[in-house]
């Protein structure tokens, strides 16, 4: 699978800029992750993470959360990208799609998911808004406080210790990832 080639399908299918950028953090965590769980699969990753959401803009996930995930299989499929990895992991990041959680990497995207908007949620109250600022400490901290980004998923991010990783190595890991991208994120 070739990186350039999934960046291509981002562009192609998402108009949303918020979209793509949470696509872009997913793909960088999604990368951190596998440098630590699966280094021999980083690129399969990374692509997942960063072809999560193509469907996005296409699929009202709310309102019909089944197709979020299948309908992005079927685009890829169309367009000749991916595998039966790939595939699952990504219907399997959203549990409305009714694919079930089964290897590490249907997990590690479960995860990353989510704790991207929480970051980007927590860097956006710093005063000058720059990812950079954001200490590990901090997403622990707001973490516990249910009002804040009261709609961030914290059992899919805190699923992440299902892999053996504890939460706050996982914030230290997708802040990290995140601020290597900083300038995509426009954080």
């Amino acid at each position: 699978m070739e990186r350039q080639i999934a960046a291509g399908l981002v562009e192609k299918y998402l108009e949303t800029d918020h979209l793509i950028r949470h696509s872009y953090a997913v793909e960088a965590v999604m990368r951190a992750l596998a440098k630590k769980l699966d280094p021999e699969n980083e690129e399969l990753w990374a692509i997942s993470g960063l072809l999560h959401d193509i469907d996005a803009d296409i699929v009202d996930y709310r309102s019909n959360p089944k197709l979020h995930g299948p309908k992005a299989v079927e685009i890829l499929k169309e367009e000749g990208f991916g595998n039966e990895k790939l595939y699952h992991a990504i219907c399997a990041h959203n549990m409305g799609s009714g694919v079930a959680i089964e290897s590490n990497l249907d997990q590690a995207i479960y995860a990353a998911d989510p704790i991207t908007g929480f970051i980007t949620a927590v860097t956006l109250v710093y005063p000058d808004k720059k990812i950079a600022s954001v200490k590990a400490k901090s997403i622990v901290k707001r973490m516990k406080d249910k009002r804040f980004a009261a709609g961030a998923d914290r059992d899919a991010m805190k699923s992440i210790e299902k892999l053996g990783i504890p939460f706050a190595e996982f914030a230290e890991i997708s802040l990290c990832a995140m601020c290597e991208i900083s300038d995509k994120l426009e954080l």
